[in-house]
C-alpha cells in the first residue's frame, strides 16, 4: 500500500509537470461539473499563470515522492494523506470559482495537518494545534473576503470578479483585499503570520517539509497574487507599499532567525519565512509600479519574483531532502551533535552544497540569478516621482542586501558546523550513505538548481509571458549576444553562461599551466595543528553556538538573549571549577509581544464566557430566545 501510494504521487507529479509546462506555453482549457460541488459547481481552468504553478507542483513532487520510497520504507502511516497533500496542490491553482478553491484549499491543509501529526509526540501534536489554529484563522479570512466579493459582484466565479470588481469603490476592494492578504500570507509564512512555519515543518516528514515550503506556501503567494492583480482590479499604492514592508521584516527577521537555530529542519524552516519575503518584495514592488503606470518596471519585478518562486521551490525541496537523509542516517537534526558527515555522506553532503550556495545566492546558480532581478527592479524606484514610495523602496534594498549577506553566512554555518570536521556524536560517528532513491531525488533536484542558473535565458522567457498575463506591457528583458540577460534597456546585463565558463576557467586554467611546465603535485597529509595538543578531538572545534554569537551581539536588539551561567566548583575552593556551562538563548518577540498576549486575552475571555455556561437547560433556552427577539427586532 505504501508503494502504490508514492508511485500514484510519482505519477500525479509528472501529470502535473506536462499539464503546467503546456498551459505555460499557451494551452488553456476548461472543465466544469456543475452538479459534482454545491454552490456553483466544480470549475477547472488552465492558464498561463495557473500553468507555472501547476508545474512547479508537479516538478516538485516527483523527486520528493521518489526520495520518500526510500525515506519511510514499508512504514504505512501518511501514504494516503501525501497522496491527497498532492493532488490538491495541483488543484488550487486550477479552481475557478469559490467552492471549488475552498474545497481545494481546505483538503491541501487537512492532509498537511494529518502529516504534520504523523509522528504521534507532544510536540508534533502541538505543531499540529498551532498549524491548525493558525491554518483555520487564515481559512476564516479567505472565505469573508471571498463570500463579500461573491455579494457585491453577484457571482461565485473568477473571471466575473475580475470584470466586475473594477466597478466597485476603493475602500470596498481594499477592505477585500486586506482579509485575503491576511488569508494567503498566512498560508505563505510570513512575519508576524509565521508562527506555525517553524514547528510544522520539522515535525512532518523531510518528503511532506520539502512539498509543503517548496510548493505549498507558494500557493498562498499564488492566491495573493490572483487577488492583487485580477480579482480586485487596479490596486491603489499602498497595497504594494505594505507588501514591501512585510516583505523586508520577513526577508530580515527569517534569515536572523535562522542564523542561531541549532534545529536543522527548523533552520531551513525560518530560511522559507527570508525567501517568501523576497518574493513578496519582488510582488509589492510590482504592485507599487503598476499603480504608478511603471508597467515594464512591474512587470520586470514580478518576472523577477516568479522566478524566486520556481528557485526556491527546487532549492528548498533540495536541502529539505538532504536534512532529512541527515535524520535518516544520525537520527537527530541538531547541529551540535553532528559534523565530519561529508566523509560518511559524500552524496547527501554534495546535494546540501549545491542547495546550499543556491539559496545564498552564490553565481552560477539559481538564487542568484532570481535576486538580481529583484535588484534590478527595485533600484529604478527613482524613476518614480513619489518621495515617500522612494523611501520604501530604499528600505527594500536595503533589507534585500542585509538578507543576502546574513544568508551566506546562515549556510557557511550549516554547512561547515553539520557537514566539515570531525564528528561530534556517536550518532554522527556512525552515520551512512541513504538509500539509492533518496540520492537520485536529491540529484534530481541539485540539477535543476544548476539548471534553472546556468540557463536563466532560456527560464526567463516563459516566466516574462506568464507575468505578462497579470501585466501586459513590454517585455523588460532582452537576449543579447552570449545568452546575456539585458535588463531595462542597458539599465543592467547578465550572462550566467559566460559567468559559469569564467569560473570554470579559473580552476581550469591554472591546473592546465602546471600540467604544461610539468610541475607535479606533491601533497603532504598531516593532522591539523592543535596548539601543541597531540589529539585533534570534537571539543576543540568551532560549534554552532560560538558561529552564530557574533551576529546575536550585534542584533541583540531583535534577539533579547537570556544569558544563563551555571558553574560547580569543588567543595574545598571555587577556583577550581569542575563544571561550566553557558547558555545564551534566543527570545521570540512576535511571539512576546503579539501571541502570547492574545493567548491570554483569549483564555481570559474564555473565562469569562465560561461563567454563563450554568448547565441548566432552561437557561440555555432563555438565551436562545434572546437571540431570537434580538434578531427579529434587528430584522
Amino acid at each position: 500500500m505504501p508503494m502504490a501510494a508514492y508511485v500514484a504521487a510519482m505519477v500525479l507529479g509528472a501529470t502535473g509537470t506536462a499539464l503546467g509546462i503546456a498551459g505555460m506555453l499557451g494551452r488553456a482549457w476548461s472543465v466544469e461539473i456543475d452538479w459534482l460541488v454545491p454552490l456553483g459547481g466544480l470549475h477547472l481552468t488552465m492558464d498561463r499563470f495557473a500553468g507555472l504553478f501547476v508545474a512547479l507542483g508537479g516538478a516538485a513532487s516527483l523527486p520528493t515522492s521518489i526520495y520518500a520510497t526510500g525515506y519511510v520504507g514499508r512504514e504505512r502511516r501518511g501514504a494516503v494523506a501525501y497522496v491527497v497533500f498532492v493532488a490538491a496542490m495541483l488543484v488550487v491553482p486550477l479552481a475557478a470559482n469559490m467552492m471549488t478553491f475552498a474545497l481545494a484549499w481546505e483538503l491541501m491543509s487537512l492532509a498537511s495537518y494529518l502529516l504534520v501529526m504523523r509522528q504521534g509526540t507532544p510536540s508534533s501534536a502541538h505543531a499540529g494545534w498551532v498549524y491548525a489554529v493558525m491554518t483555520h484563522a487564515g481559512l476564516a479570512c479567505l472565505l469573508t473576503g471571498m463570500l463579500l466579493l461573491g455579494a457585491w459582484t453577484g457571482s461565485s466565479g473568477f473571471a466575473e470578479w475580475t470584470t466586475a470588481a473594477p466597478a466597485l469603490d476603493v475602500p470596498a476592494r481594499s477592505a477585500v483585499w486586506a482579509l485575503l492578504a491576511l488569508g494567503f500570507l498566512a498560508k505563505a509564512g510570513t512575519m508576524p503570520l509565521h508562527v506555525w512555519l517553524p514547528l510544522a515543518h520539522p515535525a512532518a516528514p523531510s518528503h511532506v517539509s520539502a512539498l509543503m515550503s517548496g510548493v505549498m506556501i507558494k500557493l498562498g503567494l499564488y492566491g495573493l497574487l490572483r487577488a492583487s492583480f485580477e480579482w480586485l482590479g487596479p490596486a491603489p499604492s499602498w497595497w504594494g507599499t505594505t507588501l514591501l514592508l512585510v516583505g523586508a521584516a520577513s526577508a530580515v527577521g527569517g534569515v536572523l532567525y535562522a542564523l542561531t537555530d541549532r534545529d536543522l529542519k527548523r533552520l531551513l524552516a525560518y530560511s522559507s519565512i527570508e525567501n517568501v519575503g523576497i518574493i513578496v518584495i519582488g510582488i509589492g514592488g510590482a504592485l507599487a509600479f503598476r499603480a504608478a503606470d511603471a508597467d515594464t518596471l512591474a512587470l520586470l519585478s514580478l518576472t523577477a519574483a516568479l522566478y524566486h518562486v520556481v528557485n526556491h521551490g527546487a532549492f528548498k525541496s533540495l536541502l529539505f531532502m538532504a536534512a532529512g537523509s541527515v535524520v535518516h542516517a544520525t537520527g537527530t537534526r541538531d547541529l551540535e551533535a553532528l559534523g565530519g558527515l561529508v566523509k560518511r555522506m559524500p552524496w547527501t553532503a554534495a546535494a546540501f552544497f549545491v542547495g546550499a550556495a543556491s539559496i545564498a545566492a552564490l553565481p552560477p546558480l539559481n538564487g542568484f540569478v532570481s535576486e538580481w532581478l529583484t535588484f534590478q527592479a527595485l533600484l529604478q524606484n527613482v524613476q518614480l516621482p513619489v518621495a515617500g514610495l522612494n523611501l520604501v523602496f530604499t528600505l527594500a534594498i536595503a533589507a534585500l542586501a542585509l538578507t543576502g549577506g546574513l544568508a551566506v553566512a546562515c549556510f557557511v554555518r550549516a554547512y561547515g558546523i553539520g557537514f566539515l570536521a570531525l564528528a561530534r556524536s556517536g550518532a554522527a560517528e556512525s552515520a551512512h550513505e541513504v538509500a539509492l532513491t533518496m540520492r537520485v531525488a536529491m540529484m534530481m533536484a541539485a540539477v535543476t538548481c544548476v539548471v534553472l542558473g546556468v540557463g536563466a535565458s532560456v527560464v526567463v522567457r516563459p516566466l516574462i509571458d506568464v507575468a505578462a498575463t497579470l501585466v501586459p506591457a513590454a517585455a523588460p528583458i532582452a537576449i543579447g549576444p552570449g545568452l546575456t540577460l539585458q535588463v531595462s534597456n542597458g539599465f543592467a546585463s547578465l550572462s550566467t553562461a559566460a559567468v559559469t565558463v569564467a569560473l570554470a576557467g579559473a580552476i581550469a586554467v591554472p591546473l592546465g599551466v602546471l600540467t604544461v611546465v610539468g610541475a607535479r603535485v606533491r601533497p603532504r597529509r598531516y593532522e591539523t595543528w592543535a596548539c601543541g595538543r597531540l589529539l585533534q578531538t570534537a571539543r576543540m572545534e568551532y560549534t554552532a553556538t560560538a558561529f552564530a554569537n557574533p551576529f546575536t551581539r550585534v542584533f541583540d536588539f531583535f534577539y533579547r538573549p537570556v544569558r544563563q551561567v551555571e558553574i560547580e566548583a569543588h567543595p574545598e575552593s571555587r577556583f577550581f571549577v569542575s563544571r561550566m556551562a553557558y547558555a545564551n538563548p534566543t527570545r521570540f518577540i512576535v511571539d512576546e509581544w503579539i501571541y502570547r498576549p492574545l493567548h491570554r486575552a483569549m483564555r481570559a475571555t474564555a473565562r469569562g464566557a465560561g461563567a454563563i455556561q450554568s448547565g441548566s437547560a432552561n437557561a440555555y433556552l432563555a438565551y436562545v430566545l434572546a437571540v431570537l427577539l434580538l434578531l427579529l427586532a434587528f430584522a
